[in-house]
């Protein structure tokens, strides 16, 4: 599926971008906002060092009708300053993509990235766990959700997540633009729920969710999914504990003198649950081979068993629920991996290894926005600012998962359908 591909600028190239660009016209509040809006996606896509408004002022010719003093002010404006709404525009982009590329068998891949920052006053930014250093280290972290349907994938929307230390502090809000409706607890699991609400509410199918274990750990989002009648396989840790056999519980007894049982607690004789960690020293994995990859078949080990959730049952907050599939992973090094999923009770273990791997494309997503387009060059340090730059970063990205995918049918025979189903 797609891989990092970025065409030659050939003037024909170039006229498709410019109509690409164009079609977002109506979303913008001025003209002349939709034709910088053309500017900095060329600017993004063309190759170059940095992605940040000063090199690409200095590489990008602003078209005619355009020509300022200072293309970088008038860049930075457009970036940081203008008022172009960050919400809309993503809908029209949403609905080009669809067009495309959606279907019933798309997957929904939640994840999140984070960006070392230097400072205090980028917005978000605090000393928390960065993925791309491996260590605790001052960066921002942004939650995002991406499609992966058998014709390709995309990034559909991403939101800063905001720390405790920022939702505290009025002052600091108010002067990196944080938006009113934006000043709210939430966690990243919530701020992912928001963002799928918001992409399903345009139509978009697909009724699977894949994340890792910085989702699938958290109850409330599993449930959360599952209430909006998604399936959902997800990471979890080695940690987390699950019953083999289903439990038998006792339910709250009379008062009869003391503290009243309010929960339900389990049975004398009744299974007691055991670790993830636990359970996998004692479980036979096989190996399963889930597609074909260009140096040979990738495969791994796996389990797939029928569990029932075990967290907090001491205090009875697990009893009667539902059983749930468990994966289990063992790598080529011998790693340990974990998910909980919902699907049916005759999901194959097969088609569970294939869903739980189609989250590959969403690293190739990442590397590609970073390296090849610059998501992480943004050098601003307003909600607006950050929120505009990721708009446009994902609009480049799609602009060229259309062209991979016009040059991949121009290879096609007449007739023949194109990429076989998400594996």
């Amino acid at each position: 599926m797609n891989r990092t591909y970025t065409p030659e600028l050939a003037p024909d190239v170039l006229d498709r971008l410019a109509a690409y660009a164009a079609g977002f016209r109506d979303d913008f509040n001025r003209p002349r906002q939709a034709a910088w809006c053309g500017v900095y996606l060329r600017g993004l896509i063309q190759d170059g060092d940095r992605k940040s408004a000063e090199p690409m002022a200095a590489r990008v010719p602003p078209p005619a009708g355009l020509e300022v003093s200072d293309p970088d002010q008038a860049l930075q404006q457009f970036l940081g300053q203008s008022t172009w709404d960050e919400q809309a525009v993503p809908k029209r982009y949403w609905a080009t993509m669809a067009a495309d590329f959606a279907d019933p068998a798309g997957i929904f891949a939640i994840d999140d990235t984070t960006f070392p920052k230097q400072g205090t006053r980028s917005v978000g930014v605090q000393r928390q766990y960065c993925g791309v250093l491996g260590k605790k280290a001052n960066c921002q972290c942004a939650v995002s959700v991406h499609y992966v349907s058998p014709k390709g994938h995309y990034p559909l929307d991403m939101r800063l997540y905001l720390p405790e230390s920022w939702l505290g502090d009025e002052p600091r809000l108010d002067k990196a633009g944080v938006p009113e409706d934006q000043r709210r607890p939430l966690t990243k699991g919530q701020i992912a729920l928001e963002l799928l609400d918001r992409v399903r509410a345009e139509g978009l199918p697909g009724g699977l969710v894949v994340a890792d274990s910085g989702y699938g750990v958290s109850g409330p989002s599993r449930d959360g999914l599952a209430a909006r009648g998604l399936h959902y396989i997800v990471g979890v840790t080695d940690e987390m504990v699950v019953f083999t056999e289903q439990p038998r519980w006792v339910a709250p007894a009379a008062a009869t003198g003391g503290r009243p049982q309010k929960r339900p607690r389990l049975a004398e004789g009744s299974p007691r649950p055991v670790s993830l960690k636990e359970l996998a020293a004692r479980t036979p994995r096989r190996k399963v081979t889930w597609r074909e990859g260009t140096k040979g078949p990738m495969w791994g080990r796996f389990a797939w068993l029928r569990v029932w959730p075990g967290q907090g049952w001491a205090t009875g907050q697990c009893a009667m629920a539902e059983p749930i599939w468990l994966l289990i992973e063992e790598q080529a090094d011998g790693k340990l991996k974990y998910a909980f999923s919902n699907l049916p009770a005759d999901t194959s273990r097969l088609r569970a290894v294939r869903l739980w791997r189609s989250r590959w494309p969403v690293e190739l997503g990442y590397q590609q926005m970073k390296e090849e387009l610059g998501l992480d060059h943004h050098e601003g340090r307003s909600w607006r600012g950050f929120h505009h730059h990721a708009c446009l970063v994902m609009l480049a990205f799609g602009f060229l998962t259309l062209e991979q995918h016009r040059t991949r049918r121009g290879r096609s025979r007449p007739g023949k359908k194109g990429e076989a189903e998400v594996r």
